[in-house]
């Protein structure tokens, strides 16, 4: 089958969510490809946790469809919970237990075959660097250990889909990127990843395809590339050694703006860069003004988030009503 005729793993149309007088999502249209990484990005208040208790069964949509993994979510829910897994924002680990004990009762209430959860747990200890913390109470772990064991609870009878709300919240970058490394593998075993993230690297790095929600609707949606490209090319930097030389330079290139404090002048660029380049060392070689440095800045994941968010200035509501 063509990517086009693929069914999509979690299929939304016209999701509707509010809180009392507060709408929350305000008819979301969302198609997550299987087998792939899709992230969630908006502001605190965007609605990306609210779509993610709806999706995961733990909230009751007001209006909209919803399929997941090919299972209606109003007429089978329990379908639903069979084929996904979640990770919430804080690790759900019992503290007093071990690391092993913590999986063998998940696998026990989840009534897996108890050679097959000995073998899992085993194999999962391994895969996130647990093993020789897994005879310890949760209580010595750090919170990345916790993140990393929370996860593979998750992963403990293999989920179609996987749910992850904010997972590498207040890791370490080395924390972080090993829940990265560990996402990329699930995904190349043909598990599908939802994911929010308040980290813009985090979905650069991992996502094939991100949306952008701000006040519950959906603001833009594509690859990293495709979003980047919408606000435009990026833009050079020049930096000048005396005020005296910043002055004459902002003269001679129109359209410039600049920060005095840091004697820098910034010129936009066109989406294919090399013309405004050319352009603009060619009006300052016309007006004998030689730049200190010269640098391009092309367009991230920062430059998209605040070019298509608006700053809400709240904190996502997160309460399962």
């Amino acid at each position: 089958m063509t990517e086009a005729t693929v069914a999509p793993a979690v299929r939304v149309r016209g999701l509707h969510k509010s809180y009392g007088s507060k709408q929350v999502l305000a008819g979301v249209d969302l198609d997550v490809p299987p087998g792939t990484v899709f992230a969630l990005l908006g502001p605190n208040g965007a609605g990306k946790t609210t779509t993610v208790h709806v999706l995961s069964t733990l909230v009751q949509a007001d209006g909209g469809e919803v399929q997941v993994a090919g299972h209606d979510l109003r007429k089978d829910p329990d379908a639903v919970r069979s084929a996904i897994g979640l990770t919430g924002q804080f690790a759900a680990v019992d503290k007093v237990l071990t690391g092993a004990e913590n999986m063998r009762l998940i696998a026990r209430l989840r009534h897996l075959d108890r050679a097959a959860a000995r073998r899992r747990i085993a194999d999962l200890l391994e895969l996130f660097e647990l093993g020789e913390a897994a005879d310890k109470p949760l209580h010595t772990y750090s919170g990345g250990m916790r993140r990393k064991l929370d996860l593979a609870l998750t992963l403990l009878d293999r989920p179609q889909i996987i749910f992850l709300d904010e997972p590498t919240t207040g890791l370490d970058p080395r924390s972080r990127q090993a829940m990265w490394d560990i996402v990329r593998d699930v995904v190349a075993q043909g598990t599908t990843v939802l994911l929010t993230t308040q980290y813009l690297e985090e979905a650069d790095q991992l996502a094939d395809r991100i949306a952008v929600l701000d006040g519950g609707r959906l603001v833009a949606d594509g690859t990293s590339e495709q979003l980047k490209a919408r606000i435009g090319g990026g833009r050079i930097e020049l930096r000048f050694d005396t005020a005296a030389t910043l002055d004459a330079a902002a003269l001679a290139v129109p359209g410039s703006t600049r920060e005095d404090e840091t004697l820098t002048l910034t010129a936009p660029m066109d989406a294919l860069g090399t013309r405004s380049i050319r352009t603009v060392l060619g009006q300052l070689d016309r007006a004998r003004i030689e730049p200190l440095s010269l640098g391009v800045q092309t367009p991230n994941l920062d430059d998209v988030f605040l070019a298509l968010t608006g700053a809400t200035g709240k904190k996502e509501e997160s309460v399962t009503r």
